[in-house]
């Protein structure tokens, strides 16, 4: 059985009855926390068992039927599950753990089960031993043998022998298995459940990456989707003079209450008065065209009556307040001012406002260049006959098209062979011409040990299985100084490892420091399954209902490698590893798709 809802290391004790399992771990427990080393325990009981007391509350609520019971105080809370069908197994009661607040789950009993145990014998039980049938033992603890036990009774193991009385021994053996394990599960060990958590992978990735320090200057024409490299700093003041806000007559604000006013002049916009306002003086002006000299007031002109350039206003129409409809020179923007902060991803407004300020060009980080290619033998090109037990290269596509939408500069290495030499030649130029190489197939447990060994050689890479699905296997690295991603051959898993965990860090590359992957809060219209201690990303559909609810629905079928539900999907329903299952009328997460794909 595998125990893939935990991803700590798990270590039990297997012994008989009367061997004292309970009384050592009542030492054992508090010396591991005194390492600093947080505990989680299991503990399996082949009797019937009650947590709660007779008469209180809680116990007098879960008799009157209810089959979840849960009860919090300030200090600690509790889940109380009946299971008349059928008993937990371990894994289940696993998943049910809080694992962010554990570094070790101990667990006593289900002996016969799969995992590390460290195995307990006392002579004067006078019982067999166990590790002979159990592979699974890592250790054996006893007492001293007395004088009259065989002397070959532990000559058939290698396995460490410890003094099931000493309390340190038993601390220090559990402390350099636990380092031991991390070593192993590191490199994604077939044999090993840990994982790692999507958010803890992702963090671990933004914090190898670096932002590219290779910059150009561009024209306007080719800024578009480009990132700032430096701040843009305002030369000019928005507006550059004192202007209008809209069509009517310009005035000084001490003349508000004069009853008539005499026309002057007009002025339009990319014009201006020449002349001083004077006391009893207005001016026609136009939207955008500067305040002449004096004027700091203007009444739109629907209040207005201009009699043989006489002008009086009807205040029945709307009060006149002193610098009413006037913009003032940098309003907007104040010369010397940061336009933009380098990091800032350029659209059409940005572009706009570089264009108003007079700028026709601007230093911008230059495009990544990314080296990609595929791996396997079973993988063939799109527009030849179809090979017996071969697969068309989907991912390499779909790559390419999320790689152009980020503006990455692509230098596509084709499929590689299922050969160390192939291997090891592509790696070596793709380093040597690219800024990141990424790779699609060959990281998941079970594929070909060159691949991991080539890599390994070349570089310093991770493999990794990450608590989520799709997309567990994930290899990551540098080769050289260059960053490297092994995504799984999945085509969706291929797609959505990319969305979470190279998208950011190409942003990251490119300097978009502003960047956050867009989410939104909907109702799903349907029971979305899950499992808990794992992120689940379901294709999904939303929509927005007849009464405003943002709702969502599954795209069917889940398969990682079925392509089509991608292209119907318009989102991605997160599912948190703290969920079970998300029922309906619940509210998830979603991540929508359409300016990412």
């Amino acid at each position: 059985m595998s125990l893939s809802n935990c991803s700590l290391p798990i270590l039990g004790f297997a012994a008989f009855s009367g061997t004292g399992k309970t009384t050592l771990l009542e030492k054992l427990i508090p010396a591991l926390v005194e390492k600093g080393i947080r505990i989680a325990m299991v503990k399996h009981a082949h009797h019937d068992f009650d947590v709660d007391k007779p008469g209180k509350d809680s116990y007098r609520l879960r008799k009157a039927g209810a089959t979840q019971m849960l009860i919090s105080s300030r200090y600690r809370h509790a889940l109380m599950t009946e299971t008349p069908d059928d008993e937990c197994t371990l894994n289940q009661l696993l998943g049910q753990l809080d694992q962010n607040n554990a570094d070790l789950v101990l667990v006593e009993g289900f002996k016969h089960q799969a995992f590390p145990k460290i195995e307990l014998h006392r002579w004067a039980l006078e019982k067999p031993w166990l590790h002979p049938e159990d592979p699974n033992i890592v250790a054996v603890a006893c007492d001293e043998p007395p004088s009259s036990a065989p002397s070959f009774a532990l000559s058939s193991t290698s396995l460490p022998r410890l003094d099931i009385n000493d309390i340190g021994s038993l601390v220090g053996f559990i402390q350099r298995w636990m380092e031991s394990h991390h070593a192993q599960t590191a490199t994604c060990d077939s044999l090993s459940p840990t994982m790692l958590s999507m958010e803890d992978g992702k963090s671990q990735i933004l914090a190898a990456i670096s932002v590219s320090k290779n910059t150009e200057t561009c024209g306007l024409n080719e800024l578009p989707n480009r990132v700032f490299a430096v701040d843009i700093v305002a030369p000019v003041n928005v507006p550059s003079s004192t202007n209008s806000a809209m069509d009517g007559y310009a005035i000084r604000s001490d003349d508000i209450e004069r009853e008539t006013y005499r026309l002057v002049g007009e002025v339009f916009a990319g014009h201006h008065y020449a002349e001083k306002l004077s006391a009893g003086e207005c001016v026609r002006i136009m939207t955008g065209a500067p305040v002449p000299e004096g004027a700091n007031t203007v009444i739109m002109r629907e209040q207005a009556s201009n009699d043989n350039g006489t002008v009086s206003f009807d205040t029945d129409k709307g009060a006149v307040r002193a610098g009413q409809n006037v913009r003032q020179a940098g309003e907007d923007l104040r010369k010397g001012s940061t336009v933009f902060h380098a990091g800032k991803r350029i659209g059409a407004a940005e572009l706009g406002m570089m264009a108003s300020l007079g700028f026709d060009s601007a230093e911008v980080f230059k495009p990544i260049k990314v080296a990609l290619f595929s791996t396997g033998d079973e993988v063939q090109a799109p527009g030849i006959p179809a090979k017996s037990h071969c697969i068309y290269d989907a991912n390499r596509y779909t790559l390419r098209a999320m790689l152009t939408k980020l503006g990455c500069e692509i230098l596509d290495f084709g499929i590689i062979e299922d050969t160390e030499a192939a291997l090891n030649d592509t790696l070596l130029a793709a380093t040597k011409q690219a800024d990141m190489v990424i790779s699609s197939g060959g990281v998941s447990v079970g594929d070909a040990d060159y691949i991991k060994t080539v890599l390994n050689q070349l570089g310093d890479i991770n493999f990794w299985r990450v608590n989520m699905r799709p997309g567990r296997p994930l290899a990551f690295g540098t080769l050289g100084d260059k960053p490297f991603f092994g995504l799984p051959g999945n085509p969706v898993a291929v797609m959505v490892t990319f969305l979470q965990f190279v998208e950011p860090a190409i942003r990251k590359m490119q300097g978009d420091v502003y960047w956050q992957p867009e989410t939104l809060s909907a109702i799903t219209q349907e029971r979305i399954r899950s499992r808990r201690g794992r992120t689940e990303y379901t294709r999904g559909i939303y929509s927005i209902s007849t009464n405003g609810q943002l709702e969502v629905r599954s795209t069917g079928s889940q398969g990682s490698g079925i392509l089509r539900s991608m292209s119907e999907a318009n989102c991605l329903i997160e599912v948190a590893p703290n969920v079970d299952n998300a029922e309906v009328g619940d509210r998830v997460s979603i991540i929508p798709l359409a300016s990412r794909l």
